[in-house]
C-alpha cells in the first residue's frame, strides 16, 4: 500500500525520518502524484518548473505547521494552492517582462538594406581642403585633435583607415587613442552605467504599458498601475535629460595631453577648424 504524506509525517514526528528525507520523501510524492494534487489540470512541463520553485520552500512550510485539527496532508495541500498562485503571477510578471524587452529590440533586428550613400561632389571638396591651411601646407593636426575629441564614437578599424589621412601611422593612432580611451575610462563607466539606468527604466515602462493592457479599465489595480506608470514615464524623462547634458566628448586639455601639444593650440586649432568647415559649407550651399 502507497504510504501518504501524513505516513511520512508522523515517522518524522517518530525520529524515524530526518529531517532531510522526510523532505525528499514528500518531494517525490508530489513529483509521482501529480493527479493527485490541486494542480492535476497544470502540464507536465510546467509542473514540474513549479516543484522546483517550490522545493526551497517546503523548509519553511514544514516549520509553519500547527496541529489545530486538520491533517499535515491537507496543509500541505492548501500550501500547494496558494504557493501555486504565486508562482504563476511571478511567471506572468515575467514573461510580460520578457516581451516587452524583446518588443524594445525587435526594430534593431529588422533585417533591411541600407541605401546607398550619394556624396555630392562640393561635400567631398570641403573634406579635402579642411586640412589646407591659410598658407596653402597640409595641417593634418587640426583633424587630429578633432578625431581624438570624439574618439567615444571612433572603433579601431576606422581609425586604423583614416590614418594615413591624418598622416599617421596606423599603430601610433590606435595607441593615441587608447591612451584616450584609458584617460577617460572612469567617465566612460559613468556614461554606460547611466545608459544602462535608462534603459531598464525604459524597459519598466514598456512593462507596465503591457500589464495595463490586460487589466480591465477603471479596476483598482488598473488605477494603482496607471499611478506607477506615469511616475516610471516622468523619471525616465528625467533621467535623459541628465544624460542629454552630460559631456562625452573628451576635453581639449584631454586631447592636448594625448597628442602632447598646450591646450591653447588644441583650442585655437579646434575654432579655426570649425570656422573654416562653416566657411567652405556655405560656399558648396551656394553653389
Amino acid at each position: 500500500m502507497e504510504q501518504s504524506i501524513n505516513d511520512f509525517f508522523s515517522g518524522y514526528l517518530s525520529g524515524e525520518l530526518s529531517r532531510n528525507e522526510f523532505e525528499g520523501l514528500i518531494y517525490s510524492y508530489l513529483v509521482c502524484n501529480q493527479d493527485k494534487t490541486c494542480l492535476s489540470h497544470w502540464k507536465r512541463d510546467e509542473y514540474e518548473d513549479y516543484l522546483s520553485w517550490f522545493y526551497p520552500r517546503l523548509h519553511k512550510a514544514i516549520d509553519s505547521y500547527q496541529d489545530v485539527g486538520s491533517s499535515f496532508e491537507a496543509f500541505t495541500a492548501r500550501f500547494l494552492l496558494i504557493s501555486s498562485k504565486e508562482y504563476r503571477g511571478r511567471m506572468t510578471s515575467n514573461s510580460i517582462t520578457e516581451y516587452s524587452a524583446w518588443s524594445a529590440q525587435v526594430p534593431d533586428m529588422y533585417t533591411h538594406e541600407e541605401p546607398p550613400a550619394y556624396i555630392h561632389t562640393s561635400v567631398e571638396h570641403i573634406i579635402n581642403n579642411m586640412t589646407i591651411d591659410r598658407n596653402g601646407r597640409k595641417n593634418t593636426r587640426r583633424l587630429l585633435a578633432l578625431f581624438l575629441k570624439c574618439y567615444y564614437y571612433i572603433s579601431d578599424d576606422f581609425a586604423e583607415r583614416v590614418a594615413p589621412s591624418l598622416g599617421l601611422d596606423k599603430k601610433e593612432l590606435l595607441e593615441m587613442l587608447k591612451k584616450m580611451r584609458e584617460i577617460r575610462q572612469d567617465k566612460d563607466d559613468e556614461i554606460y552605467l547611466k545608459k544602462e539606468r535608462i534603459n531598464t527604466q525604459f524597459i519598466r515602462c514598456l512593462v507596465y504599458e503591457r500589464k495595463l493592457s490586460l487589466l480591465k479599465e477603471n479596476a483598482p489595480a488598473c488605477n494603482k498601475l496607471k499611478r506607477k506608470r506615469d511616475k516610471a514615464r516622468e523619471r525616465l524623462e528625467k533621467m535623459r535629460k541628465r544624460m542629454k547634458s552630460t559631456r562625452i566628448e573628451a576635453t581639449n586639455k584631454q586631447v592636448a595631453e594625448v597628442i602632447g601639444i598646450t591646450k591653447g593650440t588644441v583650442d585655437a586649432s579646434l575654432h579655426r577648424l570649425k570656422t573654416r568647415w562653416k566657411k567652405l559649407s556655405n560656399k558648396a550651399n551656394l553653389n
